[in-house]
């Protein structure tokens, strides 16, 4: 029976603390809807972001190069956050460290060129690949005149 004492004894200060947090949540919730407005308007549900009525639909389409983009940046980010650790620690990581950040940052390398290599870093459609390699000529020359918008 003792130690159930002494258990809710210690659990005193917890219990106090969560009934005062209750008793701000309700009282906060009572004045609110004792205070606030009951008049349902028109206006009232319209979505709105910084004061402006939105226009259109939020469905809409988004190329997923964007999405692509994104994805690359995280990681060339988090990889950032790697490097910075390394840094911080680098007289304690002596040569050994080097070697493995050396590798590394090879790895990293060899992804981006990879990525470059395969076109994820190019945003252009395929009508605008197609369209480009029909206006280029030889040594990547766009043969646009730029006086009247047609090909020469």
């Amino acid at each position: 029976m003792e130690s159930a004492n002494q258990m809710l004894g210690a659990l005193r200060p917890f219990m106090v603390y969560f009934g005062l947090v209750m008793l701000v949540v309700i009282t906060m919730l009572t004045l609110s809807w004792l205070l606030g407005q009951h008049q349902s308007r028109p206006a009232k549900n319209y979505p709105y972001e910084s004061g402006i009525v939105s226009v259109g639909s939020a469905n809409f389409r988004i190329s997923v190069h964007f999405y692509i983009t994104a994805i690359l940046f995280i990681i060339f980010d988090l990889e950032v956050v790697f490097l910075f650790a390394w840094a911080v620690a680098v007289r304690e990581n002596g040569w050994a460290g080097f070697v493995e950040i050396t590798v590394f940052i090879g790895i990293l390398t060899a992804a981006l060129i990879y990525l470059w290599r395969i076109g994820a870093l190019d945003w252009r459609t395929q009508t605008q690949r197609r369209q480009l390699r029909t206006l280029q000529g030889r040594g990547g020359v766009t043969n646009i005149d730029p006086d009247r918008g047609e090909r020469t």
